[in-house]
């Protein structure tokens, strides 16, 4: 640790928020990391807990102790539960910030780095997806996927297929009668692994009225940087997607990946001591939708194609859990004719993707998706609906390990089908 106090900067949990936790235990059996392990520390409670400790100097932030708030999904499940409203996903995120900043792990650095230097700078990150493309399409990934010894290291990989989302400026006129101008996040990740996807939603997004617009300098949103203790890069993000934003001229800024529309939701908080962006940070979280909200929102024009499917719907956390979010995407589905949605058990239970968590935890994350699997067998649905590409990436690499046949879906591909 450094020689300053532990929990002294300016990111550090504040006494009010870690108060709120009146240790009833409610939020135990809706934390995965809780339910596969049974550890105490290992549960929001007992997170909570541990950092009250280091910042009343009470233990050390020792590696044992790190260890068990790194292996937190941040799926805010608890937060959905908590009857005392524990601010939990603004503590972890502010006692990681802290960490980080205080002699961190290696690995703590090296993530911070390469997400700041990789994932957040858009030719670096071009160049990343380039490489992943070409092990898929070399047939490299087919063979690693089946030797014993590199299965499990491999599986969870991304899969890059597919031509990349590249397009800016005006992306769409608006179809029949005009309901107002939208700008959609094209984000980091989701335009080289889901190009799909965004084609999908502009083309729905017409199709009910809105001219869509993509701002030329907008930039990923920072929610993985955020969330794995980086706060600086975070908020210097965030200041470029408000003004990119903000000059558009848009009524609404509209976002097809939850993880990215929870972080810019957020915006406000997260600038909240900016002299200069604090009022322009609430003003912008406040313009932020995610499409199945503001589709959901409409009288939506009723699609007339019929989708002939078993459809099962994978809730995103920070769709269910940080925006409260879930009967959106479900009205959607039920909108489209044929198609027929059949509930998992624990829908909004974390697959265990998690931004980048599946690669810096692979067990933990597999022991997760194997569950989750489970859940979707038992469905018999032949497609899964979700709402964010680390889902979608993780669910696929779960087909895969299991060598079940399946198709993962935006939901907005399947309204966009509906519509075609």
């Amino acid at each position: 640790m450094a020689d300053n106090p532990p929990f002294s900067g300016p990111f550090a949990p504040s006494d009010a928020d870690l108060s709120r936790c009146v240790h009833c235990g409610l939020c135990l059996e809706s934390c995965p990391t809780y339910t596969e392990t049974g550890l105490e520390t290992e549960s929001p409670r007992g997170r909570l807990y541990l950092i009250k400790a280091i910042a009343e100097e009470r233990i050390e932030a020792t590696p044992t102790v790190v260890g068990h708030l790194d292996l937190c999904l941040q799926c805010r499940n608890c937060e959905a539960v908590c009857p005392s409203g524990v601010p939990y996903g603004r503590i972890m995120e502010g006692a990681r910030a802290e960490l980080l900043a205080n002699r961190p792990p290696l690995a703590w650095r090296l993530r911070a780095l390469f997400l700041r230097e990789v994932i957040a700078r858009p030719r670096r990150m071009a160049a990343f997806a380039t490489l992943l493309r070409l092990y898929r399409a070399s047939g490299l990934r087919w063979l690693a996927e089946r030797a014993p010894f590199l299965r499990e290291r491999v599986i969870l990989a991304p899969t890059i297929s597919g031509p990349t989302f590249r397009a800016r400026g005006v992306l769409a006129r608006p179809r029949g009668e005009a309901r107002g101008r939208v700008a959609l996040l094209i984000g980091c990740i989701m335009p080289h692994a889901y190009g799909r996807v965004h084609e999908a939603t502009v083309r729905v997004l017409a199709r009910n009225g809105f001219e869509v617009v993509a701002p030329p300098h907008q930039a990923c949103c920072g929610a993985l940087n955020a969330h794995n203790g980086d706060r600086p890069t975070a908020r210097a993000l965030a200041r470029r997607n408000i003004d990119a934003f903000l000059d558009a001229g848009v009524d609404a800024v509209v976002v097809n990946s939850a993880g990215c529309g929870s972080a810019m939701k957020e915006y406000g908080e997260l600038l909240a001591d900016d002299p200069d962006y604090a009022e322009k940070a609430k003003r912008f979280a406040g313009m932020v939708k995610d499409v199945t909200e503001l589709l959901a929102e409409l009288p939506l024009e009723a699609p007339t194609g019929r989708v002939e499917a078993d459809v099962t719907f994978q809730d995103p956390c920070h769709l269910a859990h940080a925006q409260r979010i879930t009967g959106a995407p479900r009205e959607l589905l039920a909108a489209i004719p044929g198609l027929r949605l059949v509930e998992m058990a624990q829908p909004d239970r974390c697959c265990g993707s998690a931004g980048i968590y599946s690669l810096a935890h692979r067990e933990m994350s597999l022991d997760l998706l194997d569950g989750k699997m489970r859940e979707i067998a038992a469905t018999g649905a032949e497609v899964i609906a979700t709402a964010n590409p680390g889902c979608m990436a993780q669910i696929e690499a779960g087909l895969r390990r299991h060598r079940r046949p399946g198709r993962v879906v935006h939901v907005v591909e399947l309204l966009d089908e509906a519509y075609r």
